[in-house]
């Protein structure tokens, strides 16, 4: 084994750590206060690389591997949850389902556009009434005269309303198969009549990104937006989450590196009893026992990606990263606080602000409940 990063992923790491500290730390705080989305940041990261890094050249992604694109989700998540969740839910829920599932002439039309930052993509798959429950979806498709014909709404989409999210994979139901729903993945333009997007407001957590509304009301799709076959909607959005549950890992533990060195360089400065926090015992072993889950939570991602990059099986894998990064991120930025004191209350020191954006990681994309359900099922089969 050899757990020594290519020169390739630590020049990712130094280039995202670079951006990330000079570009977004300064207005972080602002973006999150004013609960605002920078496209002119979005553009920056799409202009870094950020956006399609997994994919092949010639699709106007940068050809790296998958571990390359969730170190960078990582250390945007170290910063800014807001900003890895944009880039995460659009490389992963986004350009995901497109890359893998579309046709040649699917992918040629979208991709690179969705490469550059000045365009997002959307995922549909969770409703009011649907979320851990994917296949109680409730948006209905019916074909009629060469023609999708969509009713329904989705709920809690990221990158979904904001002015250059340019449209979205939609899951709906398309007929019934003995009694069973069949789901089928289809292409929305934002422009589409009948289609329209509706921002969400009021967010605790990363109130710097788009989260949206969407809603279709006898929307008319081409027949040929249709993504991969009839009924293979549900396979193409769980297969998605697979992936996608290793960017929300990234963002845990991203999330939780972050919330460590701000707990330590506290430590480090603050006084009491005339000396400094890291100097008593019970603050030194707190600090010591978040290196210890960071260094734990790490090593999981990474063999994932690993399995993911060398063609194996990762969905397992996949889940354990996304449950317990999660999970750390919730330890560690809770302790986090609890260094800083009453101050950890409070919105000017930045760890306030990573206590309230790890709680979406513990419900996002697979509950951690979910995610233990998915993980008995791999052992006990």
């Amino acid at each position: 084994m050899d757990y020594n990063l290519s020169e390739e992923h630590k020049m990712i790491r130094r280039t995202v750590r670079d951006f990330a500290e000079r570009e977004i730390k300064p207005i972080a705080k602002e973006l999150d206060e004013k609960a605002e989305f920078s496209i002119n940041l979005t553009r920056k990261m799409g202009e870094l690389g950020l956006f399609g890094i997994y994919l092949p050249h010639k699709y106007g992604g940068q050809g790296m591997d998958y571990l390359s694109y969730i170190i960078a989700v990582e250390e945007l998540a170290r910063i800014d949850g807001s900003q890895a969740a944009t880039v995460a839910a659009h490389n992963s829920l986004g350009i995901g389902p497109l890359y893998y599932y579309g046709s040649e002439e699917q992918k040629k039309k979208y991709l690179p556009l969705l490469c550059t930052g000045n365009s997002l993509w959307a995922f549909g798959l969770t409703e009011p009434d649907a979320g851990s429950d994917s296949r109680g979806s409730k948006t209905k498709a019916v074909l009629e005269n060469g023609e999708w014909v969509i009713n329904g709404s989705k709920i809690f989409i990221t990158n979904g309303s904001v002015d250059i999210s340019i449209g979205a994979t939609v899951q709906a139901v398309t007929g019934d198969n003995n009694g069973k729903k069949e789901f089928t993945t289809i292409i929305v333009e934002k422009d589409t009549p009948g289609f329209t997007r509706q921002t969400m407001h009021g967010k605790m957590m990363w109130r710097a990104s788009d989260t949206a509304q969407l809603f279709f009301d006898d929307c008319h799709v081409p027949e040929h937006n249709m993504l991969g076959k009839i009924g293979e909607g549900s396979k193409i959005m769980l297969s998605t989450l697979d992936s996608g549950r290793l960017s929300i890992a990234a963002m845990g533990l991203g999330c939780a590196q972050g919330a460590y060195e701000l707990a330590l360089n506290y430590a480090q400065e603050r006084k009491q009893f005339g000396q400094t926090l890291s100097k008593f015992q019970v603050i030194s072993f707190k600090l010591a026992d978040m290196a210890l889950k960071i260094e734990l939570a790490r090593n999981l991602l990474y063999k994932a990606c690993w399995l993911k990059d060398t063609g194996q099986q990762y969905a397992k894998e996949s889940a354990m990263a996304k449950l317990y990064c999660s999970e750390i991120a919730k330890e560690v930025a809770d302790e986090a606080v609890q260094i800083h004191g009453g101050y950890g209350l409070m919105k000017d020191y930045e760890i306030e602000r990573f206590y309230r954006d790890q709680r979406l990681l513990q419900i996002g994309e697979g509950t951690s409940e979910i995610q233990r359900m998915v993980i008995a099922r791999y052992i006990l089969q």
